[in-house]
């Protein structure tokens, strides 16, 4: 007899939404539960017209990986994409207006450091060669709000296997663009260690949650997200969810983040999602989920505890929140 061990953030069938009723794309469109939280300027869906134009649209909708399923209804497309942290634009959630300065194309991706092939990738020419694949995750900010969304991407191993990290490869180290002639957070605020730094231990990057995520909702992904490439740990706090990235290197010293350079205090190396561990000025001991009125309990690891926890077994001196 086969036995089904269901994964530890997984919903069985009889308790699941069906399908076409929350995850049919047009009906994204069709509105927003009660406390959504308010659209700005106007811009409603324009981050996402602007993708239609994107030279990858052809590319969308992928194929669904059913593996991973959510506990929660997808968070509705006009929430998620007008509530965005993305401080090149601004220190606020209102950026998406903002975000639209930013040119992607052309955009290149270098992949270097302690690889035996590091390489200069261009984006459209990565999005043709790499499996790209749509994945229900969960979101959960260090803010204490939380969100589900349907991205499409790859694993982020996809890509390092293509490099061939080598055996000093200790971290892998991100870095997003720095142009404060369109980027008016960068622009204000020049004192900030700009550009955006990000940084995860190689076993971490390997791990089959990893994802490179290069659309959103069946389409190409707006700027807002963090066009045209960023990335989706769903058991970190989403500060390490590093956006329009431009440079990816494998090092033997760990890096250390934008965040952490301003506040180690608060904002660590490890960000995993910990519901015991306090910020410094609020608890993670539950979380708001945007666009309802729904407060929930936290879950270790944000719920993929069963996909993670080996990676962090040894580290019994850390506090995994920071």
């Amino acid at each position: 007899m086969n036995i089904i061990k269901r994964k530890s953030w997984a919903l069985s069938e009889n308790e699941a939404t069906p399908e076409d009723v929350f995850l049919n794309r047009r009906q994204f469109m069709g509105g927003v539960a009660g406390g959504a939280v308010a659209l700005s300027g106007g811009l409603g869906f324009a981050g996402h017209a602007l993708a239609e134009g994107d030279p990858s649209a052809g590319l969308y909708p992928v194929e669904r990986n059913t593996a991973f399923t959510l506990d929660r209804d997808v968070t509705a497309e006009k929430v998620s994409s007008q509530y965005n942290n993305f401080y090149e634009f601004g220190f606020h959630k209102n950026i998406a207006s903002a975000a639209q300065a930013l040119p992607i194309r052309p955009w290149s991706i270098v992949v270097d450091g302690l690889v035996a092939k590091p390489q200069t990738i261009d984006i459209d020419a990565l999005l043709k060669e790499m499996p790209l694949e749509e994945r229900l995750y969960r979101h959960r900010c260090v803010e204490g709000w939380s969100m589900a969304v349907p991205w499409s991407g790859f694993q982020l191993s996809e890509l390092l296997k293509k490099v061939e990290p080598t055996a000093d490869a200790k971290y892998v180290r991100f870095e997003t663009f720095n142009n404060p002639e369109v980027a008016v957070g960068q622009e204000s605020q020049p004192f900030y260690p700009w550009p955006y730094i990000e940084g995860m231990t190689v076993e971490e990057a390997m791990n089959e949650l990893s994802f490179m995520v290069t659309g959103v909702y069946g389409k190409p992904l707006a700027k807002q997200f963090g066009a045209p490439l960023r990335l989706a740990l769903p058991w970190k706090y989403g500060f390490k969810s590093i956006k329009s990235i431009v440079r990816i290197s494998l090092v033997d010293e760990r890096p250390v983040g934008l965040w952490e350079q301003l506040q180690p205090s608060e904002y660590g190396f490890w960000a995993n999602v910990n519901p015991g561990v306090p910020h410094p000025r609020w608890s993670q001991a539950n979380e708001l989920l945007i666009g309802t009125r729904e407060r929930r309990a936290t879950l270790m690891f944000n719920g993929y505890g069963e996909q993670v926890a080996d990676l962090y077994k040894n580290l019994g001196d850390e506090k995994l929140f920071m």
